[in-house]
Parts: C-alpha cells; sequence; structure tokens
C-alpha cells in the first residue's frame, strides 16, 4: 500500500514538473519575442527618422510639391525636379507587372492545381533559384541580352520612327522585361500559397455542382483567393520600385519625362532608387540632403503600399468569414 502511494506521489511530481517546464520555458521564449517584435518596428522608426532628418534641409526649403512636381533635376543649379525619375519609375514598375503578373498568375495555378508531384518538385526548385539570383545578375543579362535585342530592333524594324537618342538599346522596355523575371517568385509562391489555402470544400462543392476543373479554378479559387493575389501583386509592385542594381544596367539612367507616347518604351529613363544609387558617392552635402529627400518619397510610397496590402488583406479575410 505504501509503495503505491510512493509510486503516485512519484508520478504526480514528474507529472508537475513535466508541466512546470513548458511554464517557465514560456515565460522565457514570450518576453524574447516581443522584444524581437519591439526592435524591428523600432529599426524602422529610426531608419525613417533618419532620412527625413537627412533630407530635410532641402525639404523644407524647396518644398514636396516643388520636389514632386519638378521636370528638370540639376542638383548644380539647385534645381531637383523628381517628377521625371517617379514615371520613370512607375512606368517601368508597370510594364513589369503587365509582363509578370499572367505568367506568375499562370505559374501559380499550374503548380497548386495542375502540376503533379514530379512536375512541382522540378519547377519550384527553379523558382526559389529565381530569387536566389542577385540583381547584378539580372542587370548584366538584361545589359548583354536584352538590350543587344532591343538595339537590334530599334535600329532596325523600327529605325524609321524612333529619335536617334531612342536607339542605343537602354530603354523603358528592358527595364520593365528584366523586372517582370524578378518579382515572378513573389507572385508564384504567394498565389500558390492563397490558392491552396481556400478551403478544400469550395472545389468539392463546385464539382457537385457539375463545373469542370478549369472552370472551378477561374470561377471559384481564384476569387476566394483574391485578396492574397492582390497581396502578392502589391508586393512585387514593391518590390519592383525598390530595385536599383538591375536598372542602372538596362534604363540609360537619363532624367527625363515621355514625350512620344508609346514609343516612349524605347527611350532611355531613370528611377527613383538608380539617381540615389548613382549620384551619392560624388554629392556634395545640399545634393546628399537632396538624394535623402528623394529617399523620402520613395519611402513614402513603399508605406502607402504595405498600408494598402495589410487593409485589403484585412477586408478580404473579414469578407471570407
Amino acid at each position: 500500500m505504501n509503495t503505491t502511494l510512493n509510486n503516485n506521489t512519484l508520478k504526480k511530481e514528474k507529472l508537475n514538473s513535466g508541466l512546470a517546464l513548458p511554464k517557465v520555458t514560456e515565460a522565457i521564449v514570450r518576453p524574447i519575442l516581443f522584444a524581437a517584435a519591439v526592435t524591428a518596428v523600432i529599426i524602422i522608426i529610426l531608419i525613417g527618422f533618419f532620412i527625413l532628418q537627412k533630407g530635410w534641409p532641402v525639404l523644407s526649403t524647396y518644398g514636396l510639391w516643388n520636389m514632386i512636381s519638378g521636370t528638370v533635376w540639376q542638383p548644380t543649379k539647385e534645381l531637383y525636379g523628381i517628377l521625371p525619375m517617379i514615371t520613370g519609375t512607375f512606368y517601368i514598375t508597370f510594364i513589369a507587372l503587365v509582363i509578370g503578373i499572367p505568367f506568375g498568375l499562370a505559374t501559380a495555378i499550374y503548380l497548386a492545381e495542375i502540376a503533379g508531384s514530379k512536375t512541382a518538385a522540378l519547377i519550384r526548385p527553379a523558382i526559389e533559384l529565381l530569387a536566389a539570383i542577385p540583381s547584378v545578375i539580372y542587370g548584366l543579362f538584361g545589359m548583354v541580352v536584352i538590350n543587344a535585342l532591343m538595339r537590334h530592333l530599334q535600329r532596325g524594324l523600327l529605325s524609321g520612327i524612333l529619335p536617334p537618342d531612342y536607339q542605343l538599346g537602354y530603354s523603358v522596355l528592358s527595364g520593365g522585361i528584366v523586372l517582370s523575371i524578378m518579382i515572378l517568385p513573389t507572385i508564384i509562391n504567394i498565389v500558390e500559397d492563397a490558392l491552396k489555402a481556400v478551403p478544400h470544400t469550395y472545389k468539392e462543392a463546385a464539382f457537385a455542382l457539375g463545373s469542370t476543373h478549369i472552370q472551378t479554378i477561374f470561377k471559384v479559387l481564384i476569387p476566394a483567393a483574391k485578396s492574397g493575389i492582390v497581396s502578392a501583386v502589391m508586393l512585387a509592385m514593391g518590390r519592383a520600385i525598390g530595385e536599383t542594381m538591375a536598372l542602372i544596367m538596362v534604363i540609360g539612367n537619363v532624367t527625363a519625362l515621355p514625350e512620344h507616347g508609346l514609343l516612349s518604351l524605347f527611350a532611355p529613363s531613370s528611377s527613383l532608387t538608380a539617381t540615389i544609387a548613382l549620384e551619392m558617392g560624388y554629392a556634395g552635402p545640399e545634393h546628399q540632403a537632396a538624394l535623402f529627400a528623394v529617399g523620402i518619397v520613395l519611402f513614402g510610397i513603399i508605406a502607402l503600399l504595405n498600408a494598402f496590402v495589410i487593409v485589403f488583406t484585412r477586408r478580404g479575410g473579414q469578407q471570407q468569414l
């Protein structure tokens, strides 16, 4: 009898000690995770404060609106108009999205709903490799291959309608093609996860009503995953807007507004990030402050995109609930 009581006591002590250990671990891990999250927020705030502090002298004297609406960027003459850079950034990004979204969406649908396990096992590593390739490699590919093809097209088939300064190979279209390749992993991975997150009952209900597999994909799964798809597009857009090295090597870095309609696709251009990277090395104090002001504008654009993604994702989740 005493032996049984002792055994029960030992078991209870072991059980209590086993339960106490996770509690102690949780008490230690929880503050660590909270500190990591707070640190990330603090870093973002410090980066924003640093850029604002450095760019404020020019921003306060020249004016934010004057910078955004100005069309002439000549720091030696204290002219800091960045409208050509903003236009070039969004022009290139728009082309990248127009090319990248259909390919990315189609690939994600194929991997999530059509491809067999063996085929998907071959394709997914290639997509991950696209995400791992350094930007400078994309830039070299664009400069040597895409720009060469573009130059051949500009000086051949389009030579009669393009101005001479549009026949150098460096162009908005080249930048858009390179960026469209770079944003593919972002679109494919997020859209695939969004499609797989759709409850399986949606597909079963569609099949029960007589829908084909393709009809189910386009009429049921894609609408149900729209918040994830929009998030993928917006994150890809942010990735494209923030790209620097690859664009420097393929777009020509000319700060000028498009002047020939659709023919401006073949014109050299510039972007916000490329201007900062190219000119920061030799900029004087005021010129450097102007580049930080450009960074403030870029920081604001990315922040607005992220805010839109957060709001849209939350609304999409609430509607699904």
